[in-house]
């Protein structure tokens, strides 16, 4: 991304961490998660109205809507004198913003809510038409951040706070036997934890919207792990599928938890993130921590908080 579309973005997202305006009765909204077929977490919500089906990512930076479903759901142009861009670049390519009149998730409403318009073609592509797993937009950062929203990956339950200021408990979450590892926060406003990889120091993303945990193949290539072939193919959002390979790991650590003897995907990452966030560290960003661990190890994701909460 060049400096002045970061520059854009950051404000994006910035005007949107403090300006989502609230109507609501209750102070915590506690939402149903469904999980498709591609192990995605699915959100269900009201754009202007029209129900639609948004995956909950961790990795996103904004929340967004497929740019074929913006008509259907009524997102209309900013209005002249607003100080958000009009474009954005995600990924490498050129996304539109609009407005969602009403952006409703439960009981919480959002007004004038800012979307960005995306391709996702690429991830349907070899769904049949109607199928369950397709959906429609992407719930990001922007509003995560400012709703203190937990995830709970294997109850698959999101809880907003409509009430940010008011830093209490969440109800409902028994952290019990878990082990919190805390959150660094990008400029970019994604996750990262620090982890080891083979005894390699290094940081992963903590990305609800990755399919799976994958490792970024230059750095696997610097420590000397050999990757395979597969059939798969990943499609991040607004590139076109590029093939996922596969790597045996002898140990991935997350905070005090070892993940020993497993199989991940290796795929580019160049496209996704920064050279230097990828070379430029003694902790360099090795990959994405996807939703089979997240799942597996009972994760929870603390906005507010800023803590990733894992079991052995």
């Amino acid at each position: 991304m060049s400096r002045p579309f970061l520059l854009c973005a950051m404000a994006f997202t910035a005007q949107c961490l403090s300006a989502s305006a609230f109507i609501t009765p209750g102070q915590f909204q506690t939402l149903p998660l469904e999980r498709t077929e591609q192990n995605h977490l699915v959100v269900r919500a009201l754009i202007n109205g029209k129900p639609a089906r948004l995956g909950v990512d961790t990795g996103a930076q904004f929340s967004a809507i497929a740019a074929d479903r913006r008509q259907h759901f009524g997102i209309v142009n900013l209005p002249q004198a607003s100080a958000l861009p009009t474009r954005l670049l995600v990924n490498g390519a050129m996304s539109s913003v609009g407005l969602a009149r009403t952006f409703r998730l439960g009981e919480l409403n959002l007004l004038d809510e800012p979307i960005v318009a995306i391709n996702l073609r690429h991830s349907r592509r070899g769904r049949r038409a109607g199928q369950s797993s397709e959906i429609d937009g992407i719930l990001g950062a922007d509003i995560l951040f400012p709703t203190r929203a937990v995830i709970d990956c294997q109850r698959q339950l999101l809880i907003l706070n409509t009430e940010p200021r008011d830093a209490i408990s969440t109800p409902g979450i028994d952290y019990s036997g878990f082990h919190s590892v805390p959150m660094r926060v990008s400029d970019n406003f994604n996750l990262f934890v620090d982890t080891s990889v083979n005894g390699s120091p290094a940081q992963l993303m903590v990305d609800t919207g990755a399919f799976a945990t994958l490792l970024h193949k230059n750095f696997l290539q610097r420590i000397k792990i050999h990757a395979y072939n597969t059939p798969y193919r990943s499609a991040p959002v607004n590139l076109k599928p590029q093939r996922v390979q596969v790597a045996r790991i002898k140990k991935i650590s997350v905070g005090t938890i070892d993940i020993i003897g497993r199989n991940v995907g290796v795929i580019d990452l160049t496209n996704l993130l920064s050279q230097e966030e990828l070379t430029g560290s003694d902790r360099p960003i090795a990959g994405l921590l996807g939703a089979e661990l997240l799942q597996r190890h009972h994760g929870i994701i603390d906005f507010g908080a800023r803590r990733l909460y894992l079991k052995r």
